[in-house]
């Protein structure tokens, strides 16, 4: 299958080049020409499926042109060694919980995926892939910047793969310190850049190094963030999962999915299920106080700001990437993006009263943006309608601000704990580009 860029101004690409070069020369993120949808017998069947069969299914109909069968039914069953349930919180809100990945967080499963694929054209030695582990600027090298999740999750997920090297990008003291540890604490091929600045500026330069001849002619790069298919197309598992989850409980009749958004990969995959034919009645993209996309369904006018310091730090993202994907994918039309996507928005004081209301009426505890998802179902879910959120992350990852909210001690998971023993190292890096590539052009 091939690739075309959001900009219009590229080549095509195959899969190989859109998932090493990340993203296209003109500046735009890579779609894929077609999108290819699932049969009727697929979802008549859906729940008689464990998530890995399900996710097979759909990373063939992504992915099945390119990767022959045997190696991409061993990327993906390797990929979800884990589970991601569904979970009853009310009577007609259900939590869909992606946070039983290695690194406790829905990122994982992009990021694992991409690694491998990624890994498969290495060892193919296709023309973009090709690499050589003796020479440094010869390996492929993973940009990622990160709002907290995303860093944890590409880290650990390409940690000791050969010929590749990871540059984690994150703002400084604007990650949690359990999110901080899970990226810094690691070394091997993991290099963790602290910028002194927000995360759109770590955005900024990772997009700038794409765009930078010298800088490219010196090391291959790609990204790991969203803005790469390898990275956002596989998230959309979740949701087939989650309908099928749904359905072995006879409630996948009128389900709405709501999804927590920062940079819109996530909710952008679970459009591209619906396109596949993924029977969602409707999706609700829940935002904090970084509600750029809100405001565009209001008004019809998208207008990038400068991103604001939340409690639900990983959705801090004034200029959302994957937006272009969304605004392609339907053709630019403002009235066909409302029929599909209603969005919300909550403070920090609304979040953290969400987070109380709910543990104390339920039990359960919401990490932030978890709570948004959870509220903004409470706000919008109609009479017959059932409703399932993405809880994208273990709360345990943002215990300061859980305990003080709900006034607890919440457990944190062996795991967690794990990272916290490892030593920090990072490297200091202001948020200007001509900085970051005369480090790079060092390494």
């Amino acid at each position: 299958m091939k690739y075309y860029s959001t900009n219009r101004k590229s080549p095509e690409a195959t899969l190989e080049k859109a998932v090493v070069k990340g993203l296209a020369e003109d500046k735009g993120l890579y779609m894929p020409e077609r999108i290819k949808p699932l049969s009727k017998n697929f979802y008549n069947n859906i729940e008689k499926l464990t998530f890995q069969e399900i996710a097979y299914n759909v990373a063939d109909s992504f992915f099945g042109e390119d990767v022959d069968a045997e190696s991409l039914k061993r990327i993906v069953y390797d990929t979800l060694q884990f589970d991601c349930p569904v979970v009853k919180v009310t009577e007609n809100i259900y939590t869909l919980e992606l946070f039983h990945g290695p690194t406790l967080a829905f990122k994982d499963v992009g990021a694992r995926f991409m690694a491998r694929l990624l890994q498969y054209f290495l060892n193919k030695g296709g023309e973009y892939a090709a690499s050589s582990n003796s020479t440094k600027n010869r390996n492929v090298n993973v940009l990622v910047a990160t709002s907290g999740d995303t860093g944890s999750a590409v880290a650990n997920g390409f940690l000791g793969v050969d010929g590749i090297h990871v540059y984690v990008l994150y703002p400084k003291g604007k990650v949690s310190p359990i999110q901080e540890c899970q990226f810094t604490t690691l070394g091997r091929n993991i290099t963790a850049i602290e910028v002194d600045g927000v995360f759109d500026d770590c955005q900024a330069l990772v997009k700038n190094a794409f765009m930078d001849e010298e800088l490219n002619a010196h090391m291959k790069l790609t990204s790991a963030n969203s803005i790469n298919v390898a990275r956002f197309l596989p998230q959309a598992f979740y949701y087939f999962n989650a309908y099928a989850r749904m359905k072995e409980l006879g409630l996948e009749e009128n389900l709405v999915m709501c999804v927590p958004s920062g940079n819109f990969g996530n909710i952008c995959s679970a459009l591209f299920g619906k396109r596949m034919g993924l029977p969602v009645k409707r999706f609700v993209a829940a935002n904090n106080a970084n509600d750029v996309f809100f405001k565009y369904l209001q008004n019809g006018v998208y207008e990038p700001m400068a991103s604001v310091q939340t409690i639900a730090n990983a959705m801090d993202v004034g200029d959302p990437s994957n937006f272009a994907r969304i605004y392609d994918l339907y053709n630019g039309s403002h009235a066909e993006i409302s029929k599909d996507i209603s969005g919300a928005t909550y403070s920090d004081a609304e979040i953290a009263e969400t987070m109380k209301a709910c543990y104390q009426q339920t039990g359960y505890v919401l990490d932030p943006h978890g709570a948004c998802g959870f509220q903004a179902l409470t706000d919008t879910l109609q009479d017959g309608e059932i409703g399932v959120f993405c809880e994208t992350a273990h709360p345990a990852k943002f215990k300061d601000t859980v305990d003080s909210i709900l006034n607890t001690d919440i457990n944190i998971p062996e795991r967690l704990q794990a990272f916290m023993k490892g030593e920090k190292r990072s490297i200091p890096m202001s948020k200007n580009f001509a900085d970051f590539k005369a480090f790079l052009m060092n390494e």
